[in-house]
């Protein structure tokens, strides 16, 4: 069975490698620590601390195992392959809410660095899909959860 390709930029990639070296040297230790305290209260059967440390220390250990498969697996798009000629992972895009008049700005991303809040949309978003491989001046139809929206390309480029 092949595993899904994930698309990161740069950025992201440092990101990840960022927060699992983070998990590795640091959040480890500390878990492994908050473990031994729990080992020296004695009975493990009603040792809240111990049971505390355990999952936490699952949850340490499953987050390094899907950034190490995420990072296995990823397609990193260069800085230098990034086209502003159409709507691609990597680019800043402004569209408009032609409805509403409504403009938004965001960078276009893989789903693994997506963060609407920060300004980061994936390309497997409603809105992501439908403007992929556009060009600005074109008006495109989105799909969303409350029905059709018309959205117009106004800008794309590249941020350093």
């Amino acid at each position: 069975m092949n595993k899904p390709i994930t698309v990161l930029t740069r950025k992201g990639e440092q990101t990840l490698k960022d927060e699992l070296n983070e998990l590795k040297s640091v959040r480890r230790r500390e878990v492994a620590e908050k473990i031994k305290v729990a080992l020296s209260f004695g009975d493990l059967s009603e040792n809240s601390e111990y049971d505390e440390a355990k999952n936490e220390q699952g949850m340490i250990e499953s987050r390094i195992a899907e950034i190490e498969q995420t990072l296995a697996h990823a397609q990193i798009i260069d800085d230098d392959d990034i086209s502003t000629e159409k709507v691609g992972i990597g680019t800043t895009v402004k569209i408009l809410d032609v409805e509403m008049g409504e403009e938004m700005e965001f960078k276009m991303v893989g789903t693994k660095e997506a963060d609407i809040d920060s300004g980061k949309m994936s390309d497997e978003s409603p809105i992501g899909k439908a403007i992929m491989n556009h060009k600005a001046g074109e008006e495109v139809d989105v799909e969303t959860p409350s029905g059709a929206v018309k959205m117009k390309i106004l800008e794309i480029r590249k941020d350093d």
